[in-house]
């Protein structure tokens, strides 16, 4: 059995202003800083054995704290990313319906094959559909558990990326609405054994003075 830690980055300038991230490169602002230092006290009591994280920025400054806590390196990989949203990055979630009325509502329908619409420098980049995303996300996490099978480790990434472990643990469908909620700096306790991904915790904050934004992001 292995204990994963699945933990979201500290909050971000777009998320306080609900601005959809993806693969874009946000750092975190003061208050995700000081959540990640929370975190990390937090988890100092913690034997872990790896730190690994995505490769977006806002991710590897979350995990830089925890790891340095547990005097272990950073491990960057990128299929921890958050989802890519196509030409939906970099807009607020406000504006989305009126600018894309159509995608909008297939992405909000849950469709498990939408594609959302192409940055126009570069129309090939169509984003992921959330099928994609989740076999995506979930080979990387029973990666993982392979690697360190009997330890606990921490992955650090984005909300798609909770949410995917979540809704393969409690086996919901892909298109089934979305219940649970996603809080940055949150620490969610899942064990896989069996090739099965089990929940133990969900959206532990209590490290955290106030709770912060929820937004997948």
């Amino acid at each position: 059995m292995t204990e994963i830690l699945l933990i979201r980055h500290g909050e971000t300038a777009w998320n306080a202003v609900r601005k959809l991230q993806g693969h874009l490169d946000i750092p975190l602002n003061a208050e995700g800083r000081r959540q990640a230092k929370a975190l990390a006290n937090r988890l100092q009591h913690e034997k872990l054995t790896a730190v690994i994280s995505s490769d977006l920025q806002r991710a590897m400054q979350t995990a830089g704290e925890i790891a340095r806590q547990q005097c272990l390196p950073t491990r960057i990989d990128a299929d921890l990313r958050e989802r890519c949203f196509g030409d939906f990055e970099g807009k607020l979630y406000s504006e989305l319906p009126d600018i894309y009325p159509v995608a909008y509502a297939s992405w909000r329908s849950r469709d498990p094959d939408f594609h959302f619409p192409s940055k126009p420098e570069d129309p090939s980049n169509v984003g992921e559909s959330i099928r994609e995303f989740h076999q995506r996300v979930i080979a990387c996490i029973a990666h993982y558990a392979a690697q360190f099978s009997g330890k606990k480790i921490a992955l650090v990434a984005h909300g798609g990326v909770l949410e995917c472990a979540y809704r393969e643990a409690m086996h919901l469908p892909l298109n089934a609405e979305r219940t649970m909620t996603i809080f940055n700096a949150s620490i969610n306790r899942f064990q896989f054994q069996d090739h099965q991904l089990t929940l133990l915790d969900w959206g532990d904050t209590t490290h955290l003075n106030s709770l912060a934004i929820d937004e997948i992001q």
